[in-house]
């Protein structure tokens, strides 16, 4: 099968965010967004954003226009967010982001009625229903299908990183997990998700989808949910291994972590460079480690082994990547990556919110509310480091 890869501007910017929707007093998950969506989808028809429904009905998705800077993609989810709480606010829905709901349970939810979202529960069953998770995925544009899997296996090394520092779900159905990710290790469950195989070429994957759908286990490539695909119909590569981000400095602080990142491997493309690539065994274990340890995670760094606190390793490959960060215009939302290596990830203010309030979950979910609805904006957090 003949899979075209669109044309996309090099390094371009586009983001998606999955939100909860919750009663703003106890704190559960509100299963009320198709609601919310018929009334915004006159409202919002000629924006650049995108607001919509995902497989459960407590879930919306705001989604940007393909932005030159991180910081156009942003805006573009800053106004989606202004329109979505236009129409929940005045229901007393409130909305959050993290990678799991720190206490609702799988057989509350209720699952969106679309043939999509009904085949896939119909085939994963258990698994399917209790994927109430939430993630960001961010849209990078790459100019030539054949630099797609040298840069999608680089990018492998460096999972585990955007995992630790995007790691916002401790909790699961009321019970603390003891990983920073619960998330990332549960979406693996589903067919076609978890890591990408090792492919090298554009006409391997070719051979992979072709493989898949002669099978039934494909209906077509937007079906492969790897932690890190192609996206052929944008000409990007997506970058779908992180849990929700709690705040919106925190989201662009990753985008332009995943938009440099990128841009550096395609010029060591250029330059005819080896790009770094881990066997994929050490790429599984990598993820693993993020997942379980988050911020704390050793993790396996090249070829013979190296393994390093996967935060000073981080805080290294942020003064490799600051030129092009200059270039790139996101050096101001790529210092919000220095924030999160000195503040904590979201789950570490969770599990300090639990701990202060003696395991009640319910202060969490509120904790998680006011940081998404009082949390600075990106401008007011980009004033601030100006200063």
């Amino acid at each position: 099968m003949t899979v075209p890869f669109a044309t996309s501007a090099r390094s371009s910017v586009g983001l998606e965010w999955e939100l909860m929707l919750a009663d703003g007093r106890s704190g559960d998950l509100s299963p009320r967004a198709p609601e919310i969506l018929e009334h915004l989808e006159e409202h919002t028809a000629l924006e650049r954003y995108t607001v919509t429904g995902e497989l459960l009905t407590n879930t919306v998705e705001v989604t940007s226009g393909v932005g030159d800077t991180v910081a156009a993609a942003v805006d573009d989810i800053a106004d989606a967010i202004a329109a979505v709480r236009a129409e929940t606010a005045p229901r007393e829905i409130e909305l959050l982001c993290a990678g799991s709901h720190p206490f609702a349970q799988w057989f509350d939810q209720q699952v969106t009625d679309k043939t999509r979202y009904n085949k896939l529960i119909q085939r994963t069953q258990w698994w399917g229903r209790n994927m109430m998770i939430w993630g960001i995925h961010v849209h990078v544009g790459v100019e030539d299908v054949n630099k797609v899997f040298p840069i999608i296996n680089a990018l492998a090394v460096y999972l585990p990183h955007l995992q630790a520092l995007s790691a916002s779900s401790p909790f699961w159905a009321g019970e603390r997990t003891g990983y920073a990710s619960n998330r990332s290790l549960v979406f693996q469950q589903l067919p076609t998700a978890g890591l990408p195989w090792p492919l090298e070429t554009w006409a391997q994957f070719e051979g992979y989808i072709d493989d898949l759908v002669g099978t039934g286990v494909l209906e077509d490539a937007t079906e492969v949910r790897w932690d890190i695909r192609p996206a052929p119909r944008w000409g990007t590569i997506e970058v779908r291994a992180c849990d929700g981000m709690s705040t919106l400095p925190e989201l662009a602080a990753v985008a332009a972590l995943v938009q440099v990142l990128v841009e550096h491997f395609s010029r060591m493309i250029d330059e005819g460079r080896e790009l770094p690539v881990l066997q994929p065994w050490f790429v599984r274990e990598n993820k693993w480690r993020a997942a379980r340890y988050g911020m704390d995670a050793r993790v396996v760094v090249d070829g013979s082994g190296t393994q390093r606190l996967v935060t000073e390793h981080l805080r290294e490959t942020l003064a490799e990547l600051e030129d092009i960060a200059v270039e790139l215009k996101c050096t101001r939302e790529l210092s919000g990556i220095q924030t999160i290596l000195d503040q904590g990830a979201s789950y570490e203010r969770q599990l300090a919110v639990a701990d202060a309030a003696d395991g009640d979950l319910r202060e969490v979910v509120h904790h998680l509310i006011r940081e998404f609805r009082n949390g600075p904006t990106l401008r007011e957090h980009l004033a601030e480091l100006g200063r």
